[in-house]
């Protein structure tokens, strides 16, 4: 079955936990997504109750992680970072002028994506399969690592921007590509397709979950377009940076893609 009263009940989860984003409506892509995966992963550990294996806590477990890892880092370097609240300031908008009824369609638009995000997950074992098998534990290896890299990626952006605030990132991991973290989530919901993939039993399943893994991709390519916007103003005369965008891709390593501000179809 594609939709049943456990898939609506955790697209209300969804939408509970990225409420925050009518505080600020960026919260609906930042905060609440976290808040909303790690929300949903927790609410399956309860519907799946009668199925619970050591592969379905796993999965749940890492969801959980994911999330609240995720909104816990966003929140303290808003928090705690003057130079992020600047940039809040500056060159995001607040929301403030933002018509009720459109933040409601972007808050039930993100209800809807990150319910399909965790879809193949939540098919696998709904549909029966609650054992391990190779795509299970291929599929947790990705998300797995998927969480530490762009755990790792964030640990190094902050310590970069502590020791040298006004000078672009460039080492560490971020001379594999320009946007580790973000490649760290692509990683990561690869893995969750992958767990999910040889359980999808339907052509609306399939659906479902591609169009979940298609959103997220979009979504990572339209943030590295913003962060390559962002660079290339404020960094765009200096000529070691100028070297560093022509031999380091943007998003995927050993990919030659080191551009995508001229793609528009990419602005969210």
């Amino acid at each position: 079955m594609v939709f049943s009263m456990e898939f609506g009940i955790l697209f209300l989860v969804a939408l509970v936990c990225c409420m925050i984003g009518f505080y600020k409506y960026v919260y609906f892509i930042s905060i609440g997504y976290g808040l909303a995966i790690s929300g949903q992963g927790a609410a399956m550990l309860i519907l799946l109750r009668d199925r619970l294996s050591i592969p379905v806590v796993i999965s749940c477990l890492i969801l959980i992680l994911y999330g609240l890892r995720l909104s816990g880092f966003l929140l303290y370097r808003e928090v705690k970072s003057s130079s992020y609240r600047r940039h809040m300031t500056t060159e995001i908008k607040d929301g403030s002028g933002m018509k009720l009824w459109l933040k409601a369609m972007l808050w039930i638009f993100c209800g809807i994506l990150y319910l399909f995000m965790i879809s193949p997950v939540f098919y696998r074992y709904d549909n029966g399969n609650t054992g391990c098998s190779v795509s299970f534990v291929i599929g947790t290896v990705l998300m797995a690592g998927g969480i530490l890299l762009e755990s790792l990626a964030d640990l190094s952006k902050s310590r970069q921007k502590k020791n040298n605030p006004k000078r672009f990132c460039d080492k560490g991991l971020f001379r594999l590509v320009r946007c580790p973290n973000y490649l760290g989530e692509l990683i990561l919901w690869t893995g969750v397709l992958v767990v999910g993939i040889t359980s999808l039993q339907s052509v609306g399943q399939w659906i479902v979950a591609l169009l979940g893994y298609v959103g997220i991709v979009f979504v990572m390519f339209s943030g590295a377009r913003r962060l390559e916007v962002r660079q290339n103003k404020n960094y765009g005369s200096d000529p070691e940076y100028q070297e560093y965008v022509k031999t380091v891709p943007i998003l995927l390593p050993f990919v030659p893609l080191y551009s995508v501000e001229k793609y528009k179809f990419l602005i969210l």
